[in-house]
């Protein structure tokens, strides 16, 4: 018997959008969403997070080019797929690692904290479920943090507000959904219960 509640169907009706439209998300909506982050749980209650919120669309069209341009000299530090695909992806006209969307949310945290990546995970999961209960898209970008040593990156992420002592862990692309995307089947063997 599945138990079912406005929590749980929001979980379950989520679902990474990669095609947003150009409206900007409204300042209530954003205020919500940063809300929603900061009160995820971190370790120790440390809330160490920094959350930055960049909407402006030159700048997000000049971090994308910064970006690219980062993908061409980088070599992945390991052969997961994803880093691979997204390599060559970069170099194809039209690319962009935030997917276009008009609000990209940047999580950093402070530096040789071991929780700094649980931490931000966490609020970006409060991100994204808040995002879908206000009807909005959202996707998890990894691209910042693969590209967070590169100097061209951080100076610019340095401009956007973000200190280059912070640890740039992940990131949030937002706005309203261009296209749905259909729900993946679940993989099976992947729960375990000891009783």
């Amino acid at each position: 018997m599945s138990i079912s509640n406005e929590i749980l169907t929001c979980i379950r009706e989520r679902r990474s959008t990669r095609r947003f439209t150009e409206e900007q998300i409204s300042p209530a909506q954003l205020d919500a969403l940063l809300d929603a982050a900061i009160w995820a749980p971190s370790g120790g209650n440390n809330q160490s997070w920094l959350f930055t919120a960049v909407q402006n669309k030159d700048k997000l069209l000049r971090l994308n080019g910064i970006v690219i341009k980062a993908f061409q000299a980088w070599t992945p530090d390991d052969g997961y797929p994803g880093k691979l695909g997204i390599k060559e992806n970069s170099q194809k006209e039209g690319y962009n690692f935030y997917f276009g969307a008009p609000t990209l949310i940047i999580a950093s945290n402070k530096p040789r904290y071991q929780n700094a990546m649980a931490d931000c995970a966490l609020a970006m999961q409060n991100i994204f479920l808040a995002a879908q209960s206000l009807g909005l898209g959202s996707c998890y970008i990894n691209q910042l943090f693969w590209l967070r040593d590169e100097p061209a990156v951080r100076d610019y992420l340095q401009e956007l507000g973000i200190p280059k002592e912070r640890v740039i862990c992940s990131a949030a692309a937002i706005g309203f959904k261009g296209a749905e995307s259909p729900a993946p089947a679940r993989k099976e063997g992947t729960i375990q219960i000891v009783r």
